[in-house]
C-alpha cells in the first residue's frame, strides 16, 4: 500500500531568514511530513521590476513594495540552499523547492535535488518545462489556475524531452480558496483522463479539504505551513502552524490505513465475532424426534454456531432425528 507522500509547502515563509527556515524544518519533520519545500527564485528572473502583487500579497503585505521589491527580500542563494539542504537531512525530511526560472532550475539540479516541483505559474512555460523535462527526475507539477488541454500539453513537451515519472497535483491558485472553487473531483479527472498519478496542492484554510483528497486517492499532498500564521509575510495567513500539520499528517495517514486494499473479505480483527453476531436455526419450541421441521417449531437467534439459516428451505420438512429443546441449535 503507497503511502501519502505529504508536504510541508514553507515557501517563502521564513520571510528571508535561514534561522526561520530551520525552525520549519524542525517543525514540519516533528509534524511528520514526509518533504518541506522552499521556492527558489531570482527576483530580477521572475518579474518585471514594476510587476503587481497579487490581490492576496497586497492584503498580507501591503501597498508600499511591488511584487519585485518583495521578491528580493525573500530570495534565497546558494549558500543558503546548501545549508538548508545539510539541516533537512540532519532531520530526516527531504528537502524541495519549486524553481521559478531557469536559472533556479540549474542551481537546485546542481545541488543534487531528485524531485522537481513544479509552480502552478510555469504550466505555459515552455522553455522552462523543456528544461525540466532534460533533467529526467521525478517531477511534481502543479496545475493552479489551468485546465485540461494545458496541463495536457505540458505533459506532452515534459515527455517529449525525457521526463515520464510525473505526478500531477490538481490545484487552486487563490489564497486562501473558497470551498467553493476547490473542485476537489478535478482531481480524479486528471486521473482518468491523463493517465497519471495524482494529488493535491492545497490553499484552502483548515485540514478537511487534504483529508478528502487523501480519500479520494492523492498519493501526493502539499499544504502551506508557518510557524505563526500572525506573522508577516504574504502566505502565512492561509498556511497550518505545527500543531494543526501534525493533525493533519496524523488524519491522513489513518485515512491511507483505513482505505486498505480494496478487496472485500473477514478481517482479523472481525473474525472473532462471526459466531456472536451471526444467527443459527434453532428449535422455537420443544420438538419430538420424529415431528417435521416448519416454520412454527423453528426460528433464527444467535449464537451462530449452528446451521446457517442461509439453508431455511432445505431444513423445513425434514424429520427431526432426535429430540430438541426451545433454544437447542438443529442438527440434521
Amino acid at each position: 500500500m503507497r503511502k501519502v507522500f505529504i508536504i510541508a509547502e514553507a515557501g517563502v515563509n521564513h520571510n528571508g531568514s535561514i534561522d526561520l527556515a530551520k525552525k520549519l524544518i524542525d517543525k514540519a519533520s516533528e509534524a511528520g511530513a514526509d518533504a518541506i519545500k522552499f521556492q527558489s527564485f531570482k527576483a530580477e528572473k521572475l518579474a518585471t521590476k514594476n510587476a503587481k502583487k497579487a490581490n492576496y500579497q497586497e492584503k498580507t503585505t501591503g501597498k508600499v513594495e511591488n511584487q519585485f521589491e518583495m521578491l528580493k527580500r525573500l530570495e534565497l542563494d546558494y549558500k543558503k540552499h546548501k545549508e538548508l539542504i545539510n539541516y533537512s537531512n540532519s532531520r530526516n525530511i527531504m528537502f524541495l523547492s519549486s524553481p521559478f526560472d531557469l536559472e533556479s532550475i540549474e542551481l537546485l539540479y546542481n545541488l543534487g535535488l531528485e524531485v522537481f516541483k513544479i509552480p502552478s505559474g510555469e504550466i505555459t512555460n515552455l522553455p522552462y518545462l523543456r528544461k525540466i523535462g532534460l533533467l529526467n527526475k521525478k517531477v511534481i507539477l502543479s496545475t493552479g489556475m489551468s485546465n485540461l488541454g494545458e496541463i495536457e500539453k505540458a505533459l506532452k513537451i515534459l515527455r517529449e524531452y525525457g521526463t515520464t515519472d510525473i505526478t500531477v497535483l490538481h490545484c487552486n491558485t487563490e489564497y486562501p480558496t473558497p470551498i467553493k472553487d476547490v473542485n476537489l473531483l478535478a482531481m480524479n479527472t486528471i486521473k482518468d483522463a491523463l493517465k497519471v498519478e495524482i494529488g493535491y496542492s492545497d490553499h484552502s484554510l483548515g485540514i478537511e479539504i487534504p483529508l478528502a483528497a487523501a480519500a479520494l486517492g492523492a498519493t501526493v499532498l502539499e499544504k502551506h505551513f508557518t510557524l505563526d500564521k500572525t506573522m508577516e509575510g504574504p502566505d502565512h495567513k492561509a498556511s497550518l502552524e505545527p500543531k494543526e500539520f501534525k493533525e493533519m499528517v496524523r488524519s491522513i495517514r489513518n485515512i491511507k490505513l483505513a482505505l486498505g486494499d480494496g478487496i472485500k473479505k473477514v478481517t482479523k480483527s472481525e473474525n472473532k465475532n462471526i459466531n456472536i453476531a451471526r444467527k443459527s436455526i434453532v428449535a422455537d419450541k420443544d420438538i419430538k424426534k420424529g415431528e417435521v421441521f416448519t416454520e412454527d417449531n423453528l426460528t433464527v437467534k444467535r449464537p451462530g454456531y449452528g446451521i446457517s439459516p442461509m439453508i431455511w428451505d432445505e431444513i423445513i420438512g425434514k424429520v427431526a432425528k432426535r429430540d430438541f429443546k426451545e433454544d437447542e441449535m438443529i442438527e440434521i
